[in-house]
């Protein structure tokens, strides 16, 4: 087998199913044969030609989970089901150097600069491979790397147990995030989103949700004795909840930025004066962060295995794209190569 079926970015607004060659393998480089990959914010925007470093011809795909076909120097017997940090680090430059690669200053990705998992097989690095336990669904472990995002998102926080979390958005990452933030010790957790299936998924977890019309600000109000919330998530990065976050944060509370801005928001920065409050980024994660990732879903710690999904075979890759972008009736859409494994 010289050829696969992979899902191929061809041009703004078109991925489809192409026969390319088996991924190059470098020395000590193992082959892993795909099981699913998540399609996830940056995809559409490759899809949409919104995305600065992605050119024509590539294979996206960068939320991946798959076996061990030819294990290189990883030491992982053919067949591992693993989970993969799909960070492309330089080595060299200070963040590098002091430890924290996940914020290299050219950081790039598997499936933005260099192929992804959208394909029957992928060519991956030891060092970015993780072993999934055994008895986790392959599905499931596709969600170990937007839930990285959210176990990151939260250790850097600060959170204490007893907290009242906001968690703005309700999309993949913003529910993680509320999931993380619960097991972390969440007194209660208050969840805003425009879409109404997202705030029925959210309120199926047991989470309080901000209801149409209202403000997070106005919600959180008597539940916390006119306070406000002592950390909240952006998870939404809409210039719109930009505007809320200081009004929805106590004084002298945490706001932590996760979903990455388009373009810049405005933000009340006289609130975080005279409040005190502390704002902080983060960018997707760290090592020790996917590790924690796939420990909770082997766990089984999060409840993710009636987390909303749709399996689209490669040949199907089109339509997985449409109901990416559409998110109305499941939180996760995924590709795989084997046609038996897709839902529709």
């Amino acid at each position: 087998m010289s050829t696969m079926t992979a899902a191929v970015w061809a041009a703004t607004g078109t991925v489809e199913p192409q026969e390319v060659p088996l991924p190059e393998r470098p020395e000590g480089w193992a082959l892993v044969k795909v099981a699913y990959n998540g399609i996830c914010g940056t995809d559409l925007a490759i899809y949409h030609g919104k995305h600065p470093r992605a050119r024509p011809g590539l294979v996206p795909g960068h939320e991946m989970s798959g076996w061990i076909a030819e294990p290189g120097a990883s030491g992982l017997p053919e067949g591992t089901l693993v989970a993969v940090r799909p960070l492309i680090s330089c080595g060299t430059c200070r963040a590098c150097r002091e430890g924290h690669s996940h914020v290299c200053r050219s950081l790039g990705l598997y499936g933005i600069d260099a192929p992804g998992a959208m394909a029957a097989y992928v060519s991956l690095p030891p060092e970015v491979l993780y072993t999934v336990p055994d008895g986790v669904d392959p599905r499931t472990a596709a969600l170990a790397e937007p839930l990285a995002v959210a176990v990151h998102a939260v250790e850097m926080s600060g959170m204490e147990a007893g907290d009242t979390v906001a968690v703005f958005g309700a999309g993949p990452i913003g529910l993680l995030t509320a999931l993380v933030a619960r097991h972390a010790g969440a007194g209660q957790v208050v969840v805003a989103e425009p879409s109404a299936w997202r705030r029925e998924v959210a309120a199926s977890y047991g989470f309080t949700t901000v209801p149409e019309g209202a403000t997070a600000a106005e919600l959180l109000a008597p539940l916390t004795d006119g306070e406000g919330a002592d950390t909240t998530f952006d998870s939404a990065g809409h210039p719109a909840v930009a505007a809320q976050l200081t009004a929805a944060t106590r004084v002298r509370g945490r706001i932590v930025v996760v979903g990455v801005y388009k373009q810049p928001a405005a933000v009340d920065l006289r609130d975080i004066n005279f409040k005190e409050q502390t704002m902080v980024g983060v960018r997707v994660y760290t090592a020790a962060d996917v590790e924690r990732a796939i420990a909770f879903i082997a766990e089984d710690a999060l409840d993710l295995g009636r987390f909303p999904t749709r399996a689209y075979a490669v040949d199907d890759v089109a339509a997985a794209y449409v109901a990416a972008a559409a998110g109305e009736d499941c939180l996760k859409v995924l590709v795989t190569p084997d046609a038996a494994r897709a839902d529709a």
